[in-house]
């Protein structure tokens, strides 16, 4: 896996696939509430009444990409730890981790949004497993001496720091730098920023094992 790769395309995607889809790709891109039942038919090529067949709200269609994050969420969590070492299984955590929260970043940014419609669409509990997930991940560098031993470590604090960068990296740059879409620029300082906490805990030979596992599985030149 590269960070930022593009997402593959399935020629044997249904309908409803495809609608889910042009949906995610659209609110992500206009908003939730700045985009129609009529522009998501038409990007899919399909009429309306064919959409409606699938999905009777546009909220519906929220809803149903609630669904997908949970489900990519909860795999995410149960694969790891995978066996690999546990810096590449960090890294692939981690880097997977803010790609999905990307790739579904309207359901983050547009909450209000969904309020209006009438129903919170919430994705607490997944996101408190996520951060289990991360505080495991830091669990497993503690056992395996991969932590500088001075100054000592609160592993609960690094935990939610590194939790809420990768996070909110999204709302940080629109927020604070005005930057509305994240290219591969934007997407690689949120993992550097990451790891710029991560990495003065570890040891130094702990720090270039996970910098070698990181520039692998992501492409970045770290040094």
């Amino acid at each position: 896996m590269k960070w930022g790769a593009d997402e593959a395309v399935s020629a044997r995607q249904t309908t409803r696939e495809r609608i889910l889809m042009a949906s995610r790709e659209l609110f992500n891109e206009n908003g939730y509430a700045g985009t129609t039942i009529s522009d998501i038919a038409s990007a899919v090529n399909i009429a309306e009444g064919n959409l409606w067949y699938h999905f009777r709200t546009k909220l519906d269609l929220a809803i149903a990409l609630e669904d997908e994050i949970r489900t990519e969420v909860r795999a995410l969590i149960e694969a790891y730890p995978s066996g690999a070492p546990v810096e590449w299984d960090y890294v692939r955590a981690i880097t997977e981790s803010m790609q999905t929260q990307w790739k579904y970043r309207f359901l983050l940014r547009d909450q209000l949004q969904f309020r209006a419609d009438g129903r919170v669409v919430r994705l607490d509990p997944d996101m408190v497993q996520h951060f289990d997930g991360i505080r495991n991940l830091l669990d497993s560098i503690q056992q395996a001496e991969m932590f500088r031993r001075d100054p000592p470590l609160d592993v609960p604090l690094l935990a939610r720091s590194l939790w809420i960068v990768s996070r909110y990296w999204g709302d940080y740059l629109r927020e604070q730098e005005g930057v509305e879409g994240m290219d591969q620029k934007e997407e690689e300082r949120g993992i550097r920023q990451h790891f710029s906490i991560l990495l003065p805990h570890l040891t130094a030979s702990s720090r270039r094992k996970f910098i070698r596992a990181l520039e692998d599985v992501t492409g970045f030149v770290m040094s």
